[in-house]
């Protein structure tokens, strides 16, 4: 039972020490970015929610729009890299790997990915109920 132990503690130990942790610089803040305000408009019956496919496959929600409403979802692009970034509550720069809309409730299901022009200064779209999905152009 001691070795069984010994052999647990050593392989715990061992692989513990093999993760090296390092602190990240996290950009915060809107310097050196350009604002991109995404107009969604909802012509749908249904509420829709409108998310951020984040880095590391993490969804923010950025907006819920109610039938016949429009809402502005605030976006952030770094000219240099052509980055697009939303900023969570404390102003870090969260890198955006892709846009939807889908109906509340069912957004992943439903949604329609939502394709910027980001050489539109106030990108718009307008959203709607499609066959199994909603549609966003």
């Amino acid at each position: 039972m001691f070795r069984l132990a010994l052999a647990v503690s050593v392989a715990l130990a061992s692989s513990a020490s093999a993760v090296e942790l390092r602190p990240i610089a996290v950009r915060t803040g809107t310097e050196g970015l350009t604002r991109l305000p995404l107009t969604v408009t909802n012509a749908d019956r249904e509420a829709i929610a409108c998310h951020a496919e984040v880095a590391h496959w993490y969804s923010l929600e950025l907006a819920t729009v109610a039938p016949g409403a429009s809402a502005e979802i605030e976006l952030w692009r770094d000219p240099a890299t052509g980055t697009l970034a939303a900023l969570n509550d404390k102003r870090e720069n969260l890198p955006v790997e892709r846009l939807w809309c889908g109906e509340v409730g069912r957004a992943y299901m439903t949604r329609a990915q939502i394709v910027l022009d980001t050489a539109a200064a106030e990108p718009h779209v307008a959203c709607r109920a499609g066959s199994e999905r909603i549609v966003c152009d």
